[in-house]
């Protein structure tokens, strides 16, 4: 994924934070092909979901992961909103604050 694909899906998703992790591969000797961890959210949409639910805060902020497989092709992953409703017992209230990571995601690599 280039450099300017990355950064336009950070500026979409107000992100926070991004982790070139080729770069920090690089710095130790090792390769890797290119791999960033971007990493984003809304205090207000993320904190109702860490009141009720402390242990939440493992996934949050929300991470998105661009990475290139071996054959050249560029995957964007995420955990998936229902996942994470699953996985820490949300209510369908509380899951509508972080379900727009894939419409969000989707219009940032149009």
């Amino acid at each position: 994924m280039t450099s300017v694909k990355v950064g336009s899906l950070q500026k979409r998703l107000n992100g926070k934070s991004q982790i070139d992790q080729q770069a920090e591969a690089e710095k130790v000797g090792l390769s890797l092909p290119p791999t960033q961890l971007l990493l984003f959210g809304n205090p207000k949409a993320g904190t109702p979901l860490m009141v009720a639910e402390p242990t939440i805060a493992l996934d949050l902020p929300l991470k998105v992961l661009a990475w290139e497989a071996t054959d050249g092709k560029v995957w964007v992953s995420y955990n998936d909103p229902n996942y994470l409703k699953q996985r820490f017992s949300l209510s369908d209230e509380l899951v509508k604050n972080i379900a727009i990571i894939a419409p969000l995601i989707h219009q940032a690599l149009l």
